[in-house]
């Protein structure tokens, strides 16, 4: 096999690039929760459902969470009998744990919008729904409405445990050194928060039209500068870790990041590509530049590819070494 060929393809290899995607996809919804729970509470002026930002969550977060888990599903040896595993719940598997955390989080993520956008659906469904059918999810979204605050504390915290526990998941593999380490939930968890910045950018601005200078943008924008800043110093914490492990834990270390196909994946295209590059625009760029839509578009889909590459780089590079 070349290099190509047998970097995707090797004798330790249990999880591949699919579940890169659902780790991705997952990430992405949680960190635009979160975004947009916060904006929701904390800067946007007016009603919410007026918000490009936030139409852009109430698209995105679904999507992500559920597109990433109908890949899983579909990858798995016997997908006709995932249904299992959403019933019948085993407290020691990390897998099981995040099922529950899954379907929770989807019934008070789709609660959460229904609220925020309860005239806009209930616009929608008049005349194509029984009106008795539209009646009642009006009076639920109502009652809903009357107890949104713990609804949205509950969900901030359930989008924190989705966006961690991608990193649990990984790290639950035990015989694999590199990610069997206590760094990689919150180093997914910041990782999440800057995807789920850079698809609220994209799509918020590009495809829901969001005014660039909004103080919604502008706040996405000043926080995205540190959440990659600090997703780099993780990085950083993480390698440094485990080359003072010493042991299989450095041999793993220089494995990833030493030389060889994934090492230049990691270096050209996590960093380089998806966290200097975006940092440098941004700087650099005169800030009448910074607002058109050719630019955006080009920032938030490098950063969106970085973060992509990041976890394909963590899932493939880290089960390159077994202890």
């Amino acid at each position: 096999m070349n290099g190509f060929e047998s970097a995707f393809h090797f004798d330790s290899l249990v999880w591949d690039w699919i579940i890169a995607i659902y780790l991705f996809l997952a990430g992405m919804s949680a960190g635009a929760v979160m975004i947009g729970i916060y904006l929701k509470r904390k800067v946007i002026e007016g009603d919410p459902a007026d918000n490009g930002i936030l139409k852009a969550v109430a698209w995105l977060a679904p999507f992500g969470i559920i597109s990433g888990l109908t890949i899983l599903i579909f990858h798995l040896t016997k997908p006709l009998a995932f249904w299992k595993i959403m019933i019948f719940y085993n407290p020691s598997s990390v897998m099981s744990m995040g099922v529950i955390l899954f379907q929770v989080y989807m019934i008070v993520l789709f609660i959460w919008i229904g609220v925020i956008f309860r005239d806009t659906i209930i616009d929608f469904a008049q005349g194509k729904l029984p009106q008795g059918l539209v009646d009642f999810v009006d009076g639920v979204l109502e009652k809903a409405n009357k107890v949104n605050n713990g609804t949205e504390i509950a969900l901030g915290v359930m989008a924190v445990m989705l966006a961690a526990y991608t990193g649990f998941l990984l790290s639950a593999l035990k015989t694999y050194p590199m990610l069997n380490n206590p760094v990689l939930p919150i180093l997914f968890l910041f990782s999440s928060l800057s995807s789920g910045a850079a698809a609220c950018l994209l799509f918020g601005i590009l495809v829901f039209k969001e005014s660039a200078h909004s103080p919604s943008v502008s706040w996405v924008h000043g926080f995205e500068r540190p959440v990659v800043l600090f997703e780099l110093f993780v990085l950083i914490t993480f390698f440094t870790g485990l080359i003072f492990s010493g042991g299989q834990n450095e041999v793993a270390a220089w494995n990833a990041i030493g030389g060889g196909f994934w090492s230049n994946w990691f270096w050209f295209g996590v960093i380089l590509v998806g966290m200097i590059l975006p940092l440098v625009l941004n700087a650099v760029t005169p800030k009448e530049v910074k607002h058109n839509g050719g630019f955006i578009f080009v920032v938030t889909t490098l950063s969106l590819v970085g973060v992509l590459m990041l976890r394909t780089f963590i899932l493939y590079a880290g089960q390159m070494t077994v202890v």
